[in-house]
């Protein structure tokens, strides 16, 4: 089965360099999205939903770090500043104010991409202790968020982008119960309907490719009038 490939977007005003960022990431089986200001970027982090973003910090338009809060304030999409401001202060506002990483212009094609790898595959995801690798295990439910693959017992399960999404920020916080609320705004966006009928939609719909008895799940759970709670994964 072909692997769910992971969506990067690129904020970053300086179209040579934004061209050369998605020329690599494209190489190396990743979508891009690509931003030329903020305000486009701030837009495209919304309807899009990416894997990651890599943020510059000297826009046009707004600048980066407002970029960076205003994305923060309701999603926890991992963010990568790539930026020629090198200060050690700097560096430290940027990720104070919730990005994941700082990258310093220039950067090696190697190095972007070993920091891409990190952020997706350590973003609040359980490690499997004997291989490292990042997965999520409960029962007869596999969950590799590396390779972004979903098994019940030794069957793999068919999710569109939406569904993986789903299961996927559940799985990274499993045990916990996640409000609906939270859930609309980080997959669908801030400004997304309220009315929980989407999420149901799909909720239901994962349902029935990973519960044995959908009435009676094994795996995700209804909290009523507030949202939902997968089964605390094995490996946390």
């Amino acid at each position: 089965m072909t692997e769910l490939k992971s969506t990067v977007l690129i904020i970053e005003d300086e179209e040579n360099i934004g061209n050369f960022m998605s020329a690599i990431l494209k190489s190396s089986g990743y979508k891009t999205i690509l931003c030329q200001n903020g305000q486009q970027g701030i837009q495209c982090a919304e309807s899009y939903c990416p894997d990651v973003i890599l943020l510059d910090l000297g826009l046009p338009d707004i600048d980066g770090m407002e970029v960076l809060r205003e994305i923060r304030s309701w999603s926890v999409t991992p963010i990568i500043i790539i930026s020629a401001r090198n200060l050690e202060s700097e560096k430290v506002n940027a990720l104070d104010a919730g990005a994941d990483d700082y990258i310093t212009k220039p950067f090696g094609n190697q190095e972007l991409l070993a920091r891409i790898r990190t952020a997706l595959c350590h973003h609040r995801q359980p490690i499997e202790a004997d291989t490292g690798v990042p997965m999520y295990r409960a029962g007869q439910l596999r969950i590799n968020f590396e390779k972004r693959r979903v098994f019940v017992g030794e069957t793999e399960i068919r999710l569109t982008q939406i569904e993986y999404k789903l299961v996927s920020l559940l799985a990274e916080n499993s045990g916990k119960v996640i409000t609906y609320e939270f859930i609309i705004k980080n997959i669908w966006g801030p400004y997304a309907d309220t009315n929980n009928r989407i999420l149901r939609v799909n909720m239901a719909n994962i349902r029935r490719k990973i519960e044995e008895n959908p009435a009676v799940p094994k795996y995700i759970f209804t909290e009523v009038g507030v949202g939902y709670r997968m089964l605390d994964s094995e490996l946390s």
